[in-house]
Formats: C-alpha cells, structure tokens, sequence
C-alpha cells in the first residue's frame, strides 16, 4: 500500500473486500498463515480506482487517517451498494493471516465498538454523586462512575460492578424489562450514545443508567490510584463541572 493514498474499506454484514499487491480480488485471508514465501500475495484494502473497475458503487461514510509508524494512511470507510459480498473476506478471518496488510488489521480494529457504562446516582436531595479521576484521560477532572464493560457482561451489571469497584458502594440499577436477566423494578433510565471523536475513527458507544442511593461522603472509599476523591453535586453543578460528552449529555436528559 502506498503512503499518503486513498484507499477504501468497503463492510457489507461483516465481509469485507480485499485484494493482492496488484489490486486483483476479491481475495479471502488463510487462517493460521504464519511464515510467508515470496509466492504468498499480501492482501489490502483496493483503492478507488480498483473498486470503481470491479463496478462498485460505495456511499462514504468518513475518513480515518491511521498512522503506521510514521506514515499516514486515508482510508474512506464507505458502504457497498451490492446485495450480498459472497467471495468477500470475514472481517473477522483478517487478524490469523500474516498476509494480510496491517492496515486492513488496523481499520478492522477501528471498527470495533468500545463499550463503556456509566451511572446517575440521585439521592432524596437531587443530587448527583460523581467522582474525581486520578488517572487515564480524565485526569484531575470529575466524571460520573462507570467504565469499560467486560466480555459477556451486560451494560448494567458492568456499571453496578464499577461502581463497588471504584467507590466501594453497592447500587442497583432498575431493569423493569428484565434486559439483564433479572427483573428489577424501579424508576430507570438507560441512555444509549455513540461517537467517533477524533481522525482516527475509534467508536465509542456509552450506556448510562440511573440509580438511587443515600450514602454519605464518609461511607464512600474512592479506588486508591484511580479515583481522588467522591462528592454529591447539585444537578446544575455537576453539569458544570462534567467534561465527558457523554456525562454532559446524560446529565441535561437528567435536568429536563
């Protein structure tokens, strides 16, 4: 793949397009290819040019620039305007083939969502509990408790745990449908967002939900090298003081 050119990554129902060095495809990966021979063909994204001679036409979606070394890459991530890619490559067949250009790895990385939980905790006096972050991106500033949300774990059951794991305090988080595997009554919410924030494409998708609890300052014990300090915020205030887009976003659904 040449450096600072276009090339398109073309997704329809998890297949995507590739083609060899010389731009011939659809080419489809070989698991578990380790050790390549000078007759193995390393396998790419087409660029514009070759997908518009296979007679494929694509709506744009965005462009990321992904950075290899020091080397820029554009890439147009584009919807196919076809049926069905039948001799397409499984997106998820790239990572176990060596052959496979690592950009083509890059952008399937790209395209997979990172899934963060978050919580509104309300007490009887409407405020809102949020806590001080001591390290990672929000450093120094507040943020309602939350994170990321672990393999096989339901969005609620992720913010419940992160919120014991970071404060020390157990919530329970309302399920009226029963979306966690348990029905749990009470007065809910669950906000679902999701945003690419910078040029290089990563997915961010947030849950947030609402919980109820009373607990005092002195009770909390903030997650020693990850959470400074907890404290309650008038619903005006902590939307003043949230950075988070997500927070600021939940936070006003709150307000209304």
């Amino acid at each position: 793949m040449k450096i600072n050119s276009e090339y398109l990554y073309l997704e329809h129902d998890g297949k995507i397009l590739l083609v060899d060095k010389h731009g011939n495809g659809p080419k489809i990966p070989k698991f578990g290819r380790i050790n390549l021979s000078d007759e193995d063909i390393l396998l790419r994204l087409p660029d514009i040019e070759e997908v518009s001679k296979m007679g494929i036409k694509w709506i744009k979606k965005r462009t990321n620039i992904i950075k290899n070394r020091n080397d820029n890459y554009n890439i147009i991530f584009a919807e196919p305007l076809i049926e069905w890619p039948e001799n397409w490559a499984w997106k998820d067949n790239v990572i176990s083939d060596n052959a496979v250009h690592p950009i083509v790895r890059e952008c399937v990385y790209r395209t997979i969502h990172r899934i963060v939980s978050k919580v509104i905790i309300l007490n009887d006096n409407d405020e809102l509990l949020m806590a001080k972050v001591s390290r990672g991106f929000f450093t120094g500033y507040w943020t309602l408790p939350g994170g990321f949300v672990n393999y096989g774990e339901h969005p609620r059951k992720s913010a419940e745990r992160e919120v014991f794991e970071e404060l020390g305090i157990k919530i329970v988080i309302p399920d009226n449908n029963g979306e966690s595997g348990k029905h749990i009554e009470g007065e809910g919410m669950a906000l679902v967002q999701e945003e690419i924030f910078n040029e290089d494409g990563i997915n961010w998708v947030s849950f947030t939900y609402r919980s109820y609890s009373n607990v005092e300052i002195k009770d909390i014990r903030p997650k020693e090298n990850e959470i400074e300090e907890a404290r309650w915020f008038s619903i005006e205030d902590a939307l003043e003081e949230a950075v988070s887009f997500f927070d600021k976003s939940a936070i006003k659904l709150i307000k209304k």
